[in-house]
């Protein structure tokens, strides 16, 4: 069984325009005669490798403490694909791909097209490399489809390591009440089992 991890160090991860850049500060420190090291943590809950829970666009939906942990751990289907996923693709792909959580290696963002696709098809995490699962000028409506939908969105992964395959996925967030969104340390295990199939060419 092979383990692959699929997360961004923290601190280094690029920070989504307009969000605060996370900051670790060392509060006690065994150099300077502390019992221990002790660090305060200070970020956005959509740093780095990240879950959105339905709260970040949808009003009085569920915060990340909510979120169903059958959503972001079980079986899954990395797919490679580069550019807008628009709903014909998106079509394509669920239809030779049936999974419920899909991830996306690549440089691409989903269309509102795709985004209804997804949705309708039963995927319920969608997963991405780009610390956004949209563009900016459709991020809002991408996002309030998918999250209203019952679709969790993992961002800011790092698929550079794996090939197009199915996994199993752990990508449980912590648990935070209240909040919209939260870190994940994302894992692939892999049991070298499953049969490996051709990269998927978009028409």
């Amino acid at each position: 069984m092979k383990l692959w991890d699929i997360s961004r160090e923290l601190t280094a991860a690029a920070v989504y325009p307009g969000d605060p850049a996370p900051q670790v500060t060392r509060i006690q420190q065994l150099e300077f005669g502390d019992t221990c090291n002790l660090s305060a943590l200070s970020l956005c809950a959509h740093n780095a490798t990240h879950l959105d829970a339905p709260l970040h666009f949808v009003p009085h939906g569920d915060d990340v403490a909510a979120v169903a942990l059958s959503h972001c751990c079980g079986s899954c289907r990395v797919v490679c694909f580069d550019g807008v996923l628009t709903g014909d693709v998106a079509e394509r792909i669920v239809a030779r791909y049936p999974t419920e959580r899909l991830l996306f290696k690549g440089d691409m963002t989903v269309d509102i097209s795709a985004a209804y696709v997804l949705a309708d098809a039963g995927v319920r995490l969608v997963g991405v490399e780009a610390p956004s699962v949209a563009a900016a000028d459709r991020s809002e409506a991408v996002h309030r489809h998918l999250l209203g939908s019952g679709v969790l969105i993992l961002e800011g992964l790092d698929l550079s390591d794996v090939c197009e395959r199915e996994y199993f996925l752990f990508a449980a967030p912590i648990k935070i009440a209240g909040c919209d969104g939260a870190p994940v340390r994302a894992v692939l295990l892999d049991d070298e089992s499953l049969d490996v199939e051709p990269t998927f060419q978009r028409r």
